[in-house]
């Protein structure tokens, strides 16, 4: 039996959908959070000296998009079929280019920069971002048959985005205001049963 153990910091964070994909599969694995002053000393051990990784056996897999891909295709949960694992890999694309746009607004925001920062940074990087993403996100979500991102149903990139908007809500009460395919995606997810479980249990963090 293959032994998983998973490394990353104590948050949902770029390790959150890697562990939903355990839960849904009822895969039983080490959840190993480093706190950041544990963190140095095992920076060394990393193959790219960076979180997360997961040890698959005496293999470690780092880079937080090739953990989830690989446990996606594992556990069923990348796509039904060749197209559909495209259009998966590209929706998580689209979420990287979002967060690479939208980065300094969420560093301002965990930094505790002044209000004046925070707001400029909110107007200039965070909504044309959000709006870019909402607007392709829900094009998808229109028409497709399952209620989730693709056809065939669940995909771990569902699970990505429902995590985020999560995230979003928690800063921004109304983030999903008039996005009624947005919140129907994270109540479908969140009402998947291995889900409810996880989260009911999973150790609460902002991020």
């Amino acid at each position: 039996m293959v032994h998983y153990k998973l490394y990353y910091f104590p948050v949902r964070g770029y390790a959150e959908t890697a562990r939903q994909l355990f839960a849904l599969s009822k895969t039983p694995y080490e959840d190993i959070r480093l706190t950041h002053e544990e963190w140095p000393k095992h920076k060394a051990e990393m193959p790219f000296e960076k979180m997360p990784v997961l040890k698959i056996d005496d293999f470690a897999l780092p880079q937080s998009f090739a953990i989830i891909r690989y446990l996606a295709r594992q556990f069923g949960y990348a796509g039904k079929n060749p197209l559909e694992e495209a259009t998966v890999d590209a929706l998580g694309d689209l979420m990287k280019d979002y967060f690479s746009e939208a980065q300094p607004y969420f560093t301002a925001m965990r930094e505790q920069k002044p209000a004046a920062e925070h707001e400029k940074l909110k107007k200039e990087a965070y909504q044309p971002a959000v709006e870019r993403l909402f607007k392709f996100l829900e094009k998808y979500l229109k028409k497709s048959k399952s209620g989730f991102l693709v056809d065939s149903g669940l995909t771990w990139v569902d699970l990505f985005v429902a995590d985020h908007l999560g995230t979003l809500t928690g800063f921004e009460p109304h983030a999903l205001d008039g996005h009624k395919e947005l919140q129907h995606l994270r109540e479908k997810v969140l009402a998947v049963p291995e889900i409810k479980q996880w989260v009911a249990k999973r150790p609460a963090t902002q991020m």
